[in-house]
């Protein structure tokens, strides 16, 4: 019988019985991770696990990233909305950062 890795609910995908996104799999495959490395970064994930979500998401490309895209444009959204919403907060967070002292590697 064929195991479902990934599973859609609340409006996004999940690594199916986990809190672990698909999103969180997938970027990292895209960023050039090893699924035994992916596995490592969440324990909580076999190595089954994580082939299954590549295997999903390889099988599925253009449906999940044409949700990739949307969700980062969603992201972006909200994030402008935040610094809208409390412009001296992020305007002290910058000072902050400006006049943090650097140190040498």
């Amino acid at each position: 019988m064929a195991r479902e890795y990934v599973e859609s609910r609340d409006g996004g995908y999940w690594i199916a019985g986990t809190r672990v996104s698909l999103d969180s799999v997938v970027y990292a495959f895209l960023r050039g991770s090893a699924p035994e490395s992916i596995a490592l970064s969440f324990p909580v994930l076999t190595l089954e696990e994580v082939y299954g979500a590549i295997t999903f998401y390889l099988g599925h490309q253009a449906e999940i990233d044409k949700y990739l895209r949307e969700a980062d444009k969603e992201f972006e959204r909200l994030r402008e909305q935040a610094r809208a919403a409390n412009a001296l907060l992020y305007r002290k967070l910058e000072e902050a950062r400006q006049n943090a002292p650097t140190t040498p590697h």
